[in-house]
C-alpha cells in the first residue's frame, strides 16, 4: 500500500484536481489524444515505482486531459505480465486509480478474433472475460478499503456503459460486436490447439492484457468498459501471427475507434451533468 499511497501523493502534485474517469490504451490505440485538450503530460519513468513499457505501440506516458469540463487520466500504454513483471506491477495503475477515487474507466487492447463473426478491423465490447490462466492479482493480503476478500465477478464489465457504447456506434453507424475476451499469458502466440480450447471454453477473441486489470478494478467498485479492436485471427484460423500486423490493422482501423470512445467519453459526462 505505501506505494500505491506514494504515487497517488506524487500524481496529485502534479495535477490536484478530481479525476472523473480513467482510461488505459491497448497497442496502436494511443491517437486518441490526438483530439482531446491535453493539460499534462508525465513520462512513466518520472512516476515512483513506474515502469516504462518496452513493447512497441506503448508509449509510457500518464497523460491529463480535459472533455466537457471533465478531467480524464490516460495511460498511454500499459504494463503486461509477459514482459516480467510481478502480476502486482502489472495492476499498480489500477491501484493507483482506485485510491485516486475515480469511479469510471474505459480498458482497451488489440486482439486476435477466435469466433467466426470477428473479423480483422472489427471493434468488440467485451461482455464477460476468461481469465483461467491469469495469475491472480488479488492474490495475497487483500485491501480492505477497496473491495471484499471475496469478490463476485458476475458483472465485471458495466451493462450502463456497454448500452451507452452500443446506442452511439449506431447513431455513428459503426458497427460494434460484442463478446467474451479471454486472456493468455504470452508473450509468445497461443498455439492452434490453445485457440480450438478456449473456443470451446467460449471465448470470443483473445490478448494478453485487460483481465488482470479489469480484475483488480472491479474489486475496487470501478465501473469498467472493455473494447477490443479485432486486428487478426488467432492461430490456426488465418496467416502467421506478428506484432507487426497487430499495429498495422490497429492503424488502420484507429479512426472509427477513435470516434467511437470519445463519443462515449462525451455522452458519458453528458448524462451524469444532465442527472444533476
Amino acid at each position: 500500500m505505501k506505494r500505491i499511497e506514494e504515487i497517488t501523493n506524487y500524481i496529485k502534485t502534479q495535477f490536484n484536481k478530481s479525476i472523473d474517469m480513467a482510461i488505459i490504451l491497448g497497442s496502436g490505440l494511443s491517437s486518441i489524444v490526438n483530439d482531446i485538450n491535453i493539460i499534462k503530460e508525465i513520462s512513466y519513468k518520472d512516476i515512483p515505482y513506474f515502469i516504462e513499457s518496452e513493447v512497441v505501440g506503448h508509449d509510457s506516458k500518464m497523460i491529463f486531459a480535459e472533455v466537457m469540463d471533465k478531467n480524464i487520466l490516460i495511460f498511454k500504454g500499459r504494463f503486461h505480465y509477459y514482459e516480467g513483471y510481478d502480476i502486482s506491477d502489472v495492476v499498480l495503475p489500477i491501484r493507483v486509480i482506485a485510491n485516486l477515487k475515480i469511479k469510471n474507466l474505459i480498458l482497451t487492447n488489440a486482439c486476435g478474433g477466435i469466433s467466426d463473426f470477428l473479423n480483422p478491423g472489427d471493434l468488440m465490447i467485451i461482455k464477460d472475460h476468461i481469465g483461467l490462466f491469469c495469475p491472480s492479482p488479488l492474490r495475497g493480503k487483500n485491501y480492505d478499503q477497496f473491495g471484499t476478500r471475496f469478490p463476485d465477478m458476475t458483472n465485471v464489465y458495466n451493462n450502463d456503459l456497454i448500452d451507452t457504447t452500443k446506442q452511439i456506434a449506431k447513431k455513428l453507424n459503426i458497427e460494434v460486436k460484442e463478446g467474451t475476451y479471454a486472456y493468455f499469458h504470452g508473450p509468445m502466440y497461443e498455439t492452434p490447439a490453445e485457440i480450438n480450447s478456449y473456443k470451446f471454453l467460449g471465448a470470443d477473441a483473445i490478448g494478453m492484457s485487460t483481465v488482470p486489470e479489469a480484475i483488480v478494478a472491479h474489486h475496487a467498485g470501478i465501473n469498467i468498459l472493455g473494447i477490443s479492436l479485432i486486428t487478426n485471427k488467432a492461430a490456426g484460423l488465418g496467416g502467421k501471427l506478428s506484432h507487426q500486423e497487430v499495429l498495422e490493422t490497429a492503424k488502420l482501423s484507429e479512426n472509427k475507434f477513435k470516434e467511437l470512445l470519445l463519443n462515449v467519453i462525451t455522452k458519458h459526462f453528458y448524462n451524469n451533468y444532465n442527472k444533476k
